[in-house]
């Protein structure tokens, strides 16, 4: 299945480059676990990252970021049959969350609740 992880990125950063860094990575953990599991692991803004920066995005939450970020995951759960979503307080995971469960897609919060990961 195609997964996507889902949980804080930005949120209670303050924008700081490092604490994203070290969100994104936290994002990235279970990666291998679900591709060892035979999934194909998701995660946002390994698409809106590079997106955003292509169409000259120069500073995090300005409006481009905005126009690109959130329909980015959006247009993911149109392919995804699976969502891991990790602990932290995240309005863009919870609404991944939301869209995924109002299309039927199955949302784990536990990596070994996921599909082979137990």
């Amino acid at each position: 299945m195609l997964i996507l992880i889902a949980g804080p990125y930005r949120s209670g950063t303050g924008d700081d480059p490092e604490k994203m860094a070290a969100n994104l990575k936290r994002l990235e953990a279970p990666s291998h676990a679900l591709f060892e599991a035979g999934h194909v692991p998701m995660i946002g803004e390994w698409v809106a990252l590079p997106i955003w920066h292509a169409a000259g995005g120069r500073s995090v939450g300005d409006a481009l970021y905005e126009e690109i970020f959130h329909p980015v995951a959006g247009r993911l759960l149109q392919l995804c049959e699976g969502v891991l979503r990790l602990p932290g307080d995240s309005k863009g995971a919870d609404n991944d969350v939301r869209i995924a469960r109002e299309r039927g897609i199955p949302v784990w919060h536990r990596l070994e609740d996921v599909p082979g990961c137990g």
